[in-house]
């Protein structure tokens, strides 16, 4: 697949979480933050809750399973560490997920999907 389709169907399955998470309640607050260590796709915020959210979009949902992993989880982590204390309000609830989008299926969410290891 070529470089700028990626890109057109990684936007197309942001706007899908985005629209997802908003007929869940939560408010959008930042799209595609990029940092040198990373991006974050999404960050959005409900009932205390701010999530730092990566989405992973692919054809087919067979390929969902390898679409998300620790290096990727990672990135993803220190990118939050480096700009959660722009958006955080005190008492918030901080957490990482992961939205996995695939043509005819419905979004499927792996919630706090990142746990460091100690």
């Amino acid at each position: 697949m070529s470089r700028r389709l990626a890109e057109a169907r990684g936007r197309s399955g942001e706007n899908i979480a985005a629209w997802w998470l908003r007929l869940h309640g939560w408010r959008i607050v930042a799209r595609r933050v990029k940092l040198p260590m990373g991006e974050i796709d999404l960050i959005a915020r409900r009932r205390g809750v701010l999530a730092f959210i990566e989405v992973k979009t692919r054809a087919r949902i067979e390929e969902l399973s390898l679409a998300i992993d620790e290096r990727r989880l990672r990135r993803v982590a220190a990118a939050t560490s480096a700009c959660a204390h722009h958006y955080l309000r005190a008492g918030d609830v901080l957490r990482i997920d992961v939205i996995l989008i695939a043509r005819w299926a419905k979004p499927r969410t792996i919630v706090n999907a990142w746990q460091p290891t100690g």
